[in-house]
Order: C-alpha cells, then sequence, then structure tokens
C-alpha cells in the first residue's frame, strides 16, 4: 500500500518526467539536432567568378543562371526547414590563395565548403530570410565593397605611424578628429532621419561610405559597424588632406528632403553654396555625367558646423 501524501486525500496526477517527449531513436536524435545547426551557403555572384570555378574537375555546374536558379531553391529548402542560413560571396581568386595556404586540394567540395565557413567567419555573411536573390545579390555585393573600404581606410590610418612632434599616433588622432565632426555635425542638423555620404579622393582609388541616422533634437540612434565605417573613411581625408566631401539629406515628415554639402579641409567642415551642392548631387559620381535633379528636393548651401579647434600638432 502506498501512503497518500495529498492535501485533499484525492489522486494526484503524476508529473510528466522531463524529457520524455525527446527524440529516442538514434535517426529522431540526428534530425532534432540538425534542426539547430546554422548553415552557410557560398554563392558565385557573377560569371566570371563563376567561369574561373568551371576549371575545378569537381565543380558540377557549366550554366550560371542555372545554378543560381539552384541556389535559390536550395535556400528556400533551407528556410522551409526552420534552419537559420547565411550567404556569403564565394571569391575564386581568395579562394585560391586560401587552399595554397592550407595546402588542401582546391578541387574538392570540402575545401570549397571550409573556405565559405571561414568567409563568412570573417564578417561578409549576410542572413537568409527568404529574399529573391535579385534582392540578395546586390546586399552581398554591398556589404563586401563596403568591407573591402573600411579595410584600406583603417589600413591607409594604421600605416601613417606617429607624430614625430608628440609621438601621437596620427591615425587614432584623426579618427577621433572625425568622430567629434560627425557628432557635431549631427547636432547642428536637428531633427528628422538624415542619410550621409563621404567621399574622399585616397591615394590609390576613390573611396564612399554611408550613414543613416534617426535624430531627434538631443541625440542620433547610429548602427554601430556603419558609424565606424563612416568614421574611418572621414578620417583618411582628415589624417592625409585628401579631397573629401560630406553630403546629407534629411528627411521629416510633410517636406521635401533638404540637401547640404561640405568640403573637408584642414580637420574641418567647410559649407558649400547651394549651386555646389546642386552640381554634387547632379553629378554621377561612377563617371562625372551629369545626373537628372530629384522633383521635390531642396538644394541647400551647407549650414556652419560648430566645432573644437583641431589638434594643429599633425
Amino acid at each position: 500500500m502506498t501512503r497518500d501524501t495529498t492535501p485533499t486525500g484525492g489522486n494526484r496526477p503524476r508529473a510528466r518526467r522531463r524529457g520524455t517527449d525527446r527524440p529516442r531513436s538514434g535517426t529522431a536524435v540526428r534530425r532534432t539536432l540538425r534542426r539547430e545547426v546554422p548553415g552557410t551557403v557560398g554563392v558565385l555572384a557573377d560569371t566570371h567568378d563563376f567561369d574561373a570555378m568551371r576549371g575545378y574537375r569537381t565543380f558540377a555546374f557549366d550554366d550560371h543562371p542555372a545554378y543560381l536558379r539552384h541556389v535559390d531553391d536550395l535556400l528556400g529548402a533551407l528556410s522551409g526547414d526552420h534552419l537559420h542560413t547565411t550567404v556569403v560571396l564565394f571569391d575564386p581568386e581568395e579562394y585560391a590563395a586560401y587552399c595554397a595556404d592550407e595546402g588542401i586540394d582546391p578541387d574538392t567540395p570540402l575545401s570549397r565548403s571550409r573556405y565559405t565557413a571561414v568567409a563568412a567567419a570573417r564578417g561578409g555573411a549576410v542572413p537568409y530570410t527568404g529574399q529573391p536573390l535579385d534582392t540578395l545579390l546586390p546586399q552581398l555585393v554591398d556589404h563586401a565593397v563596403r568591407e573591402a573600404t573600411w579595410e584600406y581606410a583603417a589600413t591607409l590610418l594604421a600605416s601613417i605611424g606617429t607624430c614625430a612632434d608628440c609621438g601621437q599616433d596620427i591615425g587614432k588622432a584623426a579618427f577621433d578628429r572625425a568622430s567629434h565632426l560627425l557628432v557635431r555635425l549631427l547636432e547642428a542638423a536637428g531633427p528628422g532621419t538624415h542619410h550621409l555620404v563621404c567621399s574622399v579622393a585616397a591615394p590609390e582609388e576613390k573611396i564612399l561610405a554611408t550613414l543613416t541616422a534617426d535624430g531627434d533634437t538631443t541625440s542620433a540612434r547610429l548602427d554601430a559597424l556603419a558609424c565606424t565605417e563612416f568614421v574611418t573613411v572621414l578620417a583618411v581625408a582628415v589624417a592625409l588632406g585628401r579631397p573629401g566631401g560630406v553630403v546629407l539629406r534629411t528627411r521629416t515628415p510633410d517636406a521635401p528632403d533638404r540637401l547640404h554639402g561640405w568640403t573637408v579641409h584642414e580637420s574641418r567642415f567647410v559649407p558649400l553654396t547651394e549651386a555646389e551642392v546642386f552640381s554634387a548631387y547632379c553629378t554621377d559620381a561612377t563617371d562625372g555625367g551629369p545626373v537628372p535633379p530629384e522633383p521635390g528636393a531642396d538644394y541647400r548651401a551647407g549650414f556652419d558646423i560648430p566645432t573644437d579647434p583641431p589638434d594643429t600638432h599633425h
């Protein structure tokens, strides 16, 4: 006979043992674990990269549009299985160098998967959320361009060295100054959604960085990574005295977009005139050709941005 320990003397339902609803067979356990393993898919975004991979015997595709359709189907299947998947650009040149450095055969699926995991770990992956490839691929390319721009700008700053007079790291000082300039610009810009573009004629190529800030009268919400990229590019103009400029688009409810611009000169922002702002927005940054003005946009001169005086050591 068992002793009843319930307060009422009745029968108490037996508590379900923890874990009794878990899969028992090996196959079911592996299937359950598979749902918790994230996946990464490397994609060859353009025909040039695709053709480079066709030289490998184990690469099974010979038609780029068909390959992209298969990639799209694969991503859809992974999403349908509720698996978290990220996508990264597959760079054939970087892949060949990776295999040479690691001493592995590049003509195997295992090597390709190893490289894909390494490329994603470097920070170049984009989460797949069901977006079509014609949306996903530009996201990947933009991400890769931003990453390469930041690395180039950061390398330039790191290579400058220290000030001969005070021993201060010039690149770091320029980064701090650029951060100060950005904060003061956003404070002066006031409320609204602000989209900024910084362009700098760096020693080897023109580099660009963009930043979006949702601001009110006292602060602005910024994406930390995008802010770092923007400040790093701006710091190149500050540190090296390279030609640079910043344009600002501000959106507020029930009003036309306001467009302003500045040049970067001697570690400060110099306002552009209204005509210069118009010219900056109506010139193609790639080929220098004319771009039609935007209907409803309000092209304005840059406004004064109060800043602390720059450090004259550098």
